[in-house]
């Protein structure tokens, strides 16, 4: 080998030697470069996941108002749909029903506490007692005298119209005539058939004023019969006498008013507490009345409707009274009514 050999050889290998030792250090710096960037990834990761995590909660954040309102708005429609079921029920038969049966059931009540005040009423009640006669004893030597003195003799009730009776009878033949539409207030414009007559009859002959007659099977009827009433009671007693009418209901009152106020030709100034004919709901108002009207020398002519099914005791102390009994047909026509 000669000396020019060694040296190339020489260089060839530190050239080598170099490149390797270039390649050792860019090996080491690309690993270097490699861990800074994984660890920057690394960061970035991290920061980016807690990102995410709060989009997420927002997000589930967001779903969950989004979903109350959803079912604030459902509770709403359904308490509308509720309301308005409530309604359609109570329009609907069943609802009507349920109505009925309550109103029912006040009425039960109603009669059972009329039945108790009209017991304590009985139970108060004074009781004529019979006076104890007593035979003269055959052992007693005394005569008796005999009393010489006139005894007062008690007209019977049926007698109360009998001074009357021809003026009555006159009366009561002309409404069966034809009717006078044009005849003065207080007179009766109807007329009459001969079963109204009939009753109109018994209750001034037989019963004196004082009683119950059945119903003729209307309200408008029994009106009719009261208004004749009214004016013979005004052709005796003249502006002596105030017509009380007892109603329970303000319907009853109303068909009346309506009835008195056509067969008799009256305004309806007529009616109120100052004039002819008075208008009641309760019984109290009708004793309260009638007994002011008796202290001032005024007769009370007390007329009860036929859907009254109890009267009141303290109101058959007047003299003048006419309830209309009704049949139980006619009572159950009244309750549909109601």
């Amino acid at each position: 080998m000669t000396k020019n050999d060694l040296s190339s050889s020489l260089s060839t290998q530190a050239e080598e030697t170099a490149k390797n030792e270039s390649n050792v250090e860019g090996t080491s710096a690309d690993k270097s470069s490699n861990e800074t960037i994984q660890g920057q990834k690394t960061t970035l990761g991290d920061s980016s996941n807690q990102t995410d995590l709060s989009k997420l909660i927002a997000i589930a954040v967001k779903e969950i108002e989004g979903r109350k309102n959803e079912l604030s708005l459902e509770i709403e429609e359904l308490s509308k749909r509720k309301s308005a079921l409530e309604k359609e029920i109570k329009m609907t038969f069943s609802g009507q029903s349920d109505a009925i049966a309550r109103r029912v059931k006040g009425f039960q009540d109603y009669l059972s506490g009329a039945l108790r005040e009209l017991a304590q009423s009985t139970e108060q009640l004074d009781l004529v007692l019979q006076p104890v006669v007593l035979q003269p004893s055959p052992l007693d030597k005394n005569e008796a005298k005999t009393s010489e003195a006139p005894q007062e003799q008690i007209a019977a009730i049926a007698d109360t119209f009998k001074p009357d009776e021809e003026l009555i009878r006159q009366c009561l033949e002309q409404f069966l005539g034809q009717p006078d539409f044009y005849a003065d207030s207080w007179k009766l414009r109807r007329s009459l058939d001969s079963k109204d007559i009939e009753l109109l009859e018994d209750w001034f002959f037989s019963m004196g004023g004082r009683g119950a007659q059945p119903s003729r099977g209307s309200r408008p009827k029994n009106v009719l019969i009261s208004a004749a009433l009214i004016s013979i009671i005004g052709e005796l007693y003249g502006d002596r006498f105030q017509t009380l009418v007892l109603a329970s209901q303000p319907e009853r009152l109303g068909e009346w008013r309506r009835g008195l106020q056509d067969a008799l030709g009256l305004e309806r100034e007529d009616f109120g507490p100052n004039s002819g004919i008075v208008l009641f709901e309760r019984a109290n108002g009708v004793l309260e009345r009638a007994d002011r009207l008796e202290e001032r020398g005024d007769v009370p002519l007390i007329i009860i409707d036929a859907a009254e099914q109890s009267v009141d005791i303290a109101l058959l102390q007047f003299p003048l009274w006419l309830a209309f009994a009704a049949e139980p047909e006619e009572l159950y026509d009244e309750e549909e009514l109601i």
